[in-house]
Formats: C-alpha cells, structure tokens, sequence
C-alpha cells in the first residue's frame, strides 16, 4: 500500500530473484479499512516511493486508482471463509475480505508467475495462499522474512505514527517473541505456559496494550494446544493508539 519501507524493498529484490521482470502496485485499498481505522490518514509518500522503486530498478509500477479499481456499482468480493474470521479478522470484520478481493484483482489484471509477500503478515499470506490454490489461480506465493529495526521491531509503515517514546515501548513486541522463542528451546511445551510469558512481558510496558496473542498452526491457524509440531506465535498489541503485529516460528526442542 505505499510508504515503501526496507521490509518492502527485500520483497522487491526477492522478487528480482525468482523473476526477469519486477512489477510493483502500490494502491491504498479502502476495501481493507474498518469504519473507525486509518484510511484517511494513512501515510501516502509517492515521491518518496517512486525514489525507492526507480533505485531498485523496478521495471513498472501499477498505480491505479479508487475509481478504477472499484468503479460505480462494484459489488463482487471475495471471502475466504474460516480463515478470515480468525484472530485479526475477529477485531477487524471485513478486512481480509477487502485483502482477498484486492489481491485477486491485482493477480487478474497483472497477469504475474509469481507474487510476494512478506512474513510479517502471517494471516494474510497464508489466506492469499488459500485463495490461490482454491481458485486455482496457477501463480507461485512467494514469502519474504520479516524485516526488523536494530531493537527488533518489525518495519512497518504504521510505525511512522509512533512517537519516540511509543517507538522505544514497541519493542516489547519482539522481546515478548524472544521470550517465547527461548522458553520453547529450553523444552517448553505447553501453549498456555508460552502464551503466558507473552503476556507477561507485554504487561510490563506501560504503553503497550495486547490485543490478542495466539500459538496455531501454520496452514490452518487453528489453536495448538501444545506445541508437538511447528507453530506460529501471532501477535496484535497497541503502543498507544498504533496497532502492531509481528509474529515468529517457534518449533519443539525436541519434535516428538
């Protein structure tokens, strides 16, 4: 969506990578947007951005508009069913509708061998994933690690609207990961337990309000109960009125 940061630029040399031809959109998608969330103001730098695509030697941007994208009348979306309804999708209803919609219209019209997209959005890869073998849409999904500042915090465009004192508090997001991480290597099993450090951490910064912290599974996003197989730890906390989401991989020290 714009406000191209390094997390965006990995995924563009991911792309250059895999393929001859590098194509970029940038479309600010009002689909994906609540009522009450950021739309209006999220952060819309094309100068900025056409800098970073023409140093990276992109071969074309597709810059289309509001108006083009969902002409008069529009009323086709698309649903992804379970999985859109979980974690994000309970606190942001219509989102992944307005992401799986976008990202349809965008393979559709572009045409590409191979699109990508980047970890730290961990539910919406792996609903585009979804979509894509379901609609037997016949382009690869690629996915590009999370990119992280030096004290850990995942890049992100939303990260400009923290000030400096909410910008040091979001780091508890990643420390709360590592926490996990190595309470995991250390043998730790149980889900509750983890999730339970998670929550901990998070609660000793003032600024910093969690909105749900889940341990699920790769594919499905369903609940682990224990981790006996590899999972993924997502996380949705509030720095102030800026919400942020990171996730990791976390996999048994000792798989049985």
């Amino acid at each position: 969506m714009g406000a191209l940061h390094a997390g965006h630029v990995s995924l563009i040399r991911k792309a250059r990578e895999i393929a001859d031809t590098v194509l970029v959109s940038i479309f600010v998608n009002p689909t994906q947007f609540g009522p009450t969330e950021d739309f209006g103001r999220y952060p819309r730098p094309l100068e900025r951005d056409l800098s970073i695509l023409e140093k990276e030697r992109v071969d074309a941007l597709f810059l289309p508009s509001a108006s083009e994208m969902y002409p008069g009348g529009y009323q086709t979306y698309v649903i992804v069913e379970e999985l859109s309804q979980l974690h994000c999708g309970q606190f942001r209803p219509g989102h992944f509708r307005g992401v799986a919609t976008i990202v349809l219209k965008l393979l559709n019209l572009v045409q590409p061998t191979a699109a990508v997209f980047g970890q730290k959005d961990a539910q919406q890869c792996v609903i585009i994933q979804r979509m894509v073998n379901d609609l037997n849409l016949g382009v690869r999904i690629v996915i590009g690690p999370t990119v992280r500042e030096t004290d850990g915090l995942a890049v992100s465009s939303r990260n400009q609207y923290l000030s400096p004192t909410e910008r040091t508090a979001a780091a508890v997001l990643y420390r709360s990961l590592q926490e996990a991480e190595k309470s995991v290597q250390n043998g730790e099993r149980r889900t509750a337990a983890i999730l339970s450090q998670v929550t901990d951490c998070i609660s000793k910064e003032p600024l910093a309000r969690l909105q749900y912290a889940e341990l699920v599974k790769p594919l499905t996003l369903s609940p682990l109960r224990e981790l006996d197989q590899e999972g993924i730890l997502l996380l949705a906390v509030f720095i102030g009125r800026t919400r942020l989401i990171d996730n990791i991989r976390l996999r048994p020290s000792n798989p049985g």
